[in-house]
């Protein structure tokens, strides 16, 4: 009988012992959870401080500290801290001196995208036209455009977009002096030919009197005077960027199926890569993130971008911004991947008259005769018959 007492005991106590090892378990295991809970609470807490604080001294570095002296009025102390935000500042902001920045491509093409949203500007704007050249290094035709550019200050700006490692720069006296913009290496008829068009139209936009914006290439010149050119593309009601289907292999030949569905064959289009384009389309082109990455991983040769991404993209996103043709003058007559190169006796009165003069179109509804306003590719010799011609032809001031 003592026995079986003794076993039930025995039973009984090692019942207790496992369940007060199990309670110590859950007691344990609750302290750690609630220790992990209060650790969370605590850093979170924490990085909010943290962040706040860093807010906090990023805002104070923002401005200048401002030191008053203790004979100072608050009169006195209010016109030192209002003379630290003059309009000088405002003016850098929306007008750039400097083109030249540390911002990466995806933070240039953010920057550039934004849109004020009070169309009523708090200060006097004048129009200006940004030149943007693409060139692989000095512009061997750059005296011809400093003779277009001479006595016009104020009503345009100038970007270079050069070889990264391109580093000359031109005399101070020069319009083309500090004018280049980050720029990266770029290959024909790949990818980072678009990248530098849409490079050079972001930085571009950073101004906000650019209105409207012409691509060129090293070989381009100017077929009439600064005035002439000026009032034909501020005055215009379209930008002046050619699309076109072209049923031909070297047209919809180049279409590949996997762009679709977003780009189908009947989006697709060609056109000249040298354009003009007036601030809306030029947001347009920079902010574009759908149609983009399409055509960087499907145009690859014998498919070209500068000669179907921007007339296909007009084309989907805003067709009635452009006219439907370009006012860059080059002659395809010879056939091949190339226009005709031009040679110093090439040029004369006869021959650039002909090209100011001999064609007709369509300008803000009505036909003209002007419809080329810069013409290309001219060889670095001609450089010498144009300065000779320009004065009296073009009317330049000599």
């Amino acid at each position: 009988m003592h026995v079986k007492e003794l076993s039930i005991r025995i039973k009984r106590e090692a019942k207790d012992g496992r369940f007060q090892i199990a309670t110590t378990i859950v007691f344990c295991l609750s302290i750690a959870f609630l220790v992990l809970v209060l650790g969370m609470v605590i850093n979170d807490h924490f990085k909010k401080y943290v962040i706040y604080e860093d807010l906090s001294f990023s805002s104070l570095n923002a401005f200048p500290p401002q030191i008053f002296t203790p004979s100072q009025s608050p009169t006195q102390r209010c016109t030192q801290k209002c003379n630290t935000t003059s309009n000088r500042s405002f003016e850098e902001w929306i007008s750039p001196k400097d083109v030249w920045h540390t911002m990466s491509d995806r933070e240039l093409m953010w920057r550039a995208s934004l849109v004020p949203r009070i169309l009523d500007f708090p200060f006097n704007r004048t129009p200006k036209v940004a030149f943007m050249f693409l060139t692989r290094g000095k512009l061997p035709l750059a005296p011809l455009w400093e003779m277009f550019f001479k006595g016009n200050e104020g009503l345009f700006s100038i970007y270079l977009h050069t070889l990264p490692e391109f580093t000359y720069e031109p005399p101070e006296s020069s319009v083309f002096y500090k004018r280049r913009i980050p720029s990266k290496l770029v290959q024909w008829g790949r990818p980072s030919m678009i990248d530098a068009e849409r490079r050079l139209l972001a930085n571009a936009l950073l101004d906000f009197t650019n209105q409207r914006f012409v691509l060129l290439s090293e070989t381009c010149i100017p077929l009439f005077n600064f005035s002439t050119i000026y009032n034909y593309l501020i005055n215009s009601n379209q930008s002046f960027l050619s699309t076109f289907d072209d049923p031909r292999p070297i047209g919809r030949g180049r279409y590949n199926k996997r762009m679709g569905p977003a780009i189908s064959l009947s989006d697709w289009r060609k056109g000249s890569q040298w354009f003009e384009a007036n601030r809306e389309l030029a947001i347009a082109i920079i902010s574009d993130v759908e149609y983009y990455p399409i055509f960087r991983n499907h145009c690859l040769p014998p498919c070209y971008m500068d000669e179907h991404y921007l007339p296909t993209l007009v084309n989907k996103v805003c067709p009635n911004l452009t006219s439907n043709r370009t006012v860059t003058w080059t002659d395809w007559s010879e056939g091949g991947s190339h226009p005709r190169m031009f040679m110093r006796n090439d040029v004369t009165e006869e021959f650039l008259d002909r090209v100011r003069s001999g064609f007709n179109c369509t300008y803000n509804g009505e036909m003209r005769s002007i419809c080329s306003l810069f013409a290309r590719k001219f060889h670095p010799t001609t450089l010498q018959p144009l300065l000779r011609i320009a004065p009296k032809l073009l009317g330049f001031n000599p």
